[in-house]
């Protein structure tokens, strides 16, 4: 089988005529039916960008319901990615081309793509059935609004099934390669390079040659149909970005995550436990750790939540790492078992990959509602120290922060990703590994003068005894123990003392993180102050907007719980402070009890992340009025 490299130059020459037009950012969204294959379609876009040097951003949308009937508004999935010239931080406000596989897809879809923008359908999937089951009532793009945008109609089913006629696939297999179709016409468009995904075919189905042969057949169709038909009067380019040298690979923020907590483990020389139930959408971190048993990782999908963290305290108290990943549901079930890792002071670290909504919610949608859970989800007082990333490849580094405080002050920490942030990805720089902190913690072996619940005098943490080490045995469990001897205890003060001391633990933290990172001047007309995944949207709007000369300043925490012992200093420089959020405004709650100070709450639980001009043009209102 020819690779055509030989017929694409030759057509390419042949089209040299087209003109080529420099753009510096591009937004792309790639959406259809849960089964059309969009998210490996967008994949495949975001691997040949980054080869090609871009900064992307992603941003995947699964359906609301992975099992909806086939063409219906509940089963569409979505692919957007953002591909520049500079560095970005979020995907584009407004897309520049939406790529619509079937009506349902453009009818949840349309309402994002810019004035003016690219619109690509599949002209074969508009049958009055089609339109039905998309809610229609009449043909869309025979619709006033259909002109507002630069339609471009391919009946991509039939010119895929007449492209892998040759294959040996049935008309239904045959059918599934239009995805590749469809890639195959954008990477034309924007001066995609397709070797990069010819190899990925070629690795992911080589079990199968008619597949292989079938989908590199649709792809360097879609691609030829792209030299060869006049519906494109031009072609655009986006040039490499400026990014620092190293070595780049293309990650999500649950392998970040993964990899981080892996590093932990060598940098610690300690072996890693990671148990979970299965959980949307933080499934993808037990596929990743299962992976990597060359590391010492050993991995346990457990039948439900408890079991999952029992587990992890169990190897904890071994002398492993422990660590469990689950979302919102799962973390209410954790609870218990998170008073019992916090009376018996364990390191510990949660993933928690936030989804929108109580109960199942939205499991499939980005949201940040579990903060206060986080906090203060525990019944008695159990504090355990917040983390979270700002982006996908900062998980990494995240990770080993939790693990560098589980281990130095014994205790719990917990982890706040979320979905946009945990399917999303991003170029990511490998790190010199030589850098990367070592994660000291010795167990003691030294039987004189212990007692369960001798303390380091800084950190106030206890000793980390492996069970079984001669002359240290002793009890744990829930209930209460004296502060000085270990046993179970039920006197007032004794009680009173341990809480304030497993309390005074956890607020040392406070004193022992990096510098807080202003962005912009420490004294200003308003301050943006954010966290999670809310980052890369606020940073560019604030950018935008210091750019303009506006007075305006940004603050991201990574630590929501203790808050770095600064933070009440410099939120004091600011005559305004607005606080973007996916929730009804947890963090502002915090900050307002924390330090008395008035806050501006900017609200969004849409399961959406937000927009940079929905923040841009609430910090102009702020700033003017």
């Amino acid at each position: 089988m020819s690779d055509g490299t030989e017929e694409i130059a030759d057509l390419e020459q042949q089209n040299s005529h087209y003109p080529t037009t420099e753009l510096e950012t591009v937004t792309i969204r790639f959406a259809g039916d849960s089964g059309d294959g969009m998210q490996l379609t967008g994949n495949q876009f975001t691997q040949s960008s980054v080869m090609l040097g871009n900064d992307v951003i992603t941003f995947p949308d699964y359906p609301a319901e992975i099992r909806a009937p086939a063409g219906t508004l509940a089963g569409v999935s979505g692919f957007e990615l953002s591909f520049s010239k500079h560095d970005i931080h979020a995907t584009g406000d407004r897309i520049s081309v939406l790529i619509a596989m079937n009506p349902a897809a453009l009818k949840m879809n349309l309402g994002d793509l810019e004035k003016g923008g690219i619109l690509i359908i599949n002209s074969d999937s508009f049958s009055e059935n089609d339109l039905r089951k998309a809610e229609y009532n009449s043909n869309p793009l025979d619709s006033e609004e259909i002109q507002n945008f630069r339609l471009v109609q391919i009946p991509i089913t039939h010119l895929t099934l007449k492209a892998v006629e040759e294959s040996g696939l049935s008309h239904r297999e045959g059918g599934r390669c239009k995805n590749f179709f469809a890639l195959g016409v954008v990477q034309w468009l924007f001066d995609r390079p397709i070797g990069t995904t010819r190899d990925w075919i070629q690795q992911k189905f080589k079990k199968r040659e008619e597949i292989v042969k079938a989908n590199m057949m649709a792809l360097q169709a879609g691609y030829n149909y792209g030299i060869t038909t006049e519906l494109f009067h031009e072609r655009y380019h986006v040039a490499p970005a400026s990014l620092p040298p190293g070595e780049y690979r293309q990650i999500t923020g649950n392998q970040a995550l993964s990899f981080g907590c892996i590093a932990a483990s060598v940098q610690s020389g300690k072996p890693l436990l990671y148990a979970s139930y299965p959980i949307t959408p933080a499934s993808d971190i037990l596929h990743e750790m299962a992976q990597h048993k060359n590391f010492g990782v050993k991995t346990m999908q457990s039948e439900d939540e408890i079991a999952a963290v029992s587990a992890c305290i169990g190897a904890s108290y071994g002398g492993y790492l422990g660590l469990t990943g689950t979302s919102g549901p799962g973390l209410d079930l954790k609870g218990e078992s998170l008073g019992y890792a916090v009376m018996v002071e364990l390191p510990l670290v949660i993933l928690n990959i936030q989804r929108g909504g109580p109960s199942t919610g939205l499991p499939t949608k980005t949201e940040q509602t579990d903060l206060l859970a986080a906090i203060h989800g525990r019944h008695g007082e159990a504090p355990i120290p917040v983390l979270a990333p700002s982006t996908p490849g900062d998980g990494f580094y995240i990770a080993l922060e939790a693990f560098r405080i589980a281990l130095k002050y014994m205790t719990p920490v917990i982890i706040l990703s979320d979905g946009a942030l945990a399917n999303g990805s991003e170029p990511w720089m490998l790190p010199d590994f030589e850098t990367l902190p070592v994660l000291e913690k010795d167990f003691r072996n030294d039987s004189k003068h212990y007692t369960p619940y001798s303390r380091d005098l800084n950190t106030l943490a206890r000793d980390w005894v492996v069970p079984g080490t001669p002359g240290l045995e002793h009890r744990i469990g829930g209930l209460e123990k004296d502060q000085y001897t270990g046993d179970v205890s039920y006197d007032p003060d004794n009680h009173e003392t341990m809480v304030l001391i497993r309390d005074a633990k956890i607020r040392r933290i406070a004193k022992d993180l990096p510098p807080l990172k202003i962005i912009g001047p420490s004294k200003n007309q308003l301050l943006v102050l954010c966290w999670g995944s809310t980052y890369g949207a606020a940073l560019s709007a604030v950018e935008n907007l210091q750019q303009k000369g506006k007075q305006v300043s940004m603050l991201h925490l990574q630590c929501l719980y203790p808050f770095h012992e600064e933070l009440g200093n410099v939120l004091k420089g600011f005559e305004k402070i607005l606080i973007p959020e996916m929730n009804l405004g947890q963090l502002s709650l915090l900050i307002r009890s924390e330090y008395l100070v008035d806050t501006i709450s900017m609200k969004k639980i849409q399961g959406k992340p937000f927009m940079v001009s929905e923040i841009r043009e609430r910090i102009e209102s702020l700033l003017t009025g």
